[in-house]
């Protein structure tokens, strides 16, 4: 495990120097304050439950306010995070709202009557931050969804870059000789992840020269199985003529599947359905899921030690992008492209 003195060894720095720095005192160069830092954020470095931090109130906690009640991804991160929290002297405070609210004016909520010392947003609304997220001053890590360009001091990120991970995945389905592909998803005006999902797919189609018609082969749909099944039958009625669906999310590919069995077709003989998240789940139904797998342990983990370090230590913002990949199942079918249509 790193300490203040393994730090010191390699910034060439004191203990003393080191300490000032994690303790945000003032009387530190310029340099050496980046220097230490750098180590800090670069080695994963977060404090143990030292004298001084025992002496502290003990009973401190954590929010995570998650948007959306059936996201099962959202559920292992949650779970992720709670077992590397109670590992730490804080505790963890659980928040769900609607996967269409405003994450941030709860949050100003939470701040108010709960004084966490920190919060983790799972999902967010870049439009809702850039609103009132001047009224949230504790450190906070926004996960699954990028906040780079935000630029607020106290709001660092942890996330998959949505856009290329579905283009990735439109690319895998043409790339099979799926040209008639559709799509469901969110409501791409209210759902940041939605829209993001959405410009990849777009992106795909374009550097592919396939023309997409939204009217016909989008359909929205929540991350839900119920809402997934009703969004299906509605695609199975106006875009016939489809070989292929994306589900931005794998619960969404699962609701899709049972309605194209229930409409007498099966997966993936007459219909591929690729996923998006790599629950556990998709590598357990049947047909194994085709997925993009977002690694949601990093995910959790580097959201839990940025924000610590950003409590204790006060270190800088800090905005990752965590690598997807693509879980090769048994949902997708390569087809003849001269049979896909024009």
């Amino acid at each position: 495990m790193l300490t203040i003195k393994d730090i010191a060894k390699e910034s060439g720095y004191s203990v003393s120097t080191v300490s000032r720095v994690l303790n945000n005192r003032r009387d530190v160069s310029p340099e050496a304050k980046k220097r230490i830092t750098e180590i800090v954020a670069a080695r994963h470095f977060v404090p143990n439950n030292n004298a001084k931090h025992l002496k502290q109130n003990s009973s401190k906690t954590i929010a995570v306010l998650v948007k959306g009640t059936s996201n099962m991804l959202f559920a292992s991160i949650v779970e992720s995070i709670q077992k590397r929290v109670e590992a730490t002297r804080y505790t963890v405070s659980i928040n769900y709202i609607d996967e269409d609210d405003n994450e941030v004016e709860e949050a100003v909520i939470v701040c108010r009557e709960h004084k966490p010392q920190g919060m983790v947003f799972l999902g967010g609304n870049p439009k809702f931050f850039e609103q009132s997220f001047q009224k949230v001053n504790v450190p906070c890590v926004l996960v699954t969804n990028q906040g780079a360009t935000l630029g607020f001091e106290n709001l660092s990120s942890v996330a998959t870059d949505d856009e290329a991970a579905a283009e990735y995945a439109i690319d895998y389905l043409i790339g099979q000789g799926h040209k008639k592909i559709g799509i469901l998803g969110g409501d791409i005006v209210l759902s940041h992840t939605s829209k993001q999902r959405y410009f990849g797919c777009v992106k795909s189609f374009q550097k592919h020269q396939i023309s997409f018609d939204e009217q016909k082969y989008y359909e929205k749909s929540s991350f839900s199985y119920e809402s997934a099944y009703e969004a299906m039958k509605n695609l199975l009625k106006k875009a016939e003529d489809l070989t292929a669906v994306f589900a931005m999310s794998d619960v969404t590919a699962i609701g899709a599947i049972r309605a194209i069995i229930d409409s007498g077709r099966q997966v993936p003989e007459d219909i591929s359905v690729m996923g998006f998240d790599g629950i556990t789940m998709a590598e357990y139904y049947n047909p194994k899921l085709t997925t993009i797998q977002q690694q949601y342990r990093v995910l959790a983990g580097r959201s839990v030690e940025i924000l610590l370090q950003n409590i204790d230590w006060n270190v800088v913002p800090m905005h990752e992008i965590v690598p997807f990949h693509l879980v090769q199942g048994e949902s997708v079918k390569k087809i003849n492209a001269f049979n896909a249509g024009d």
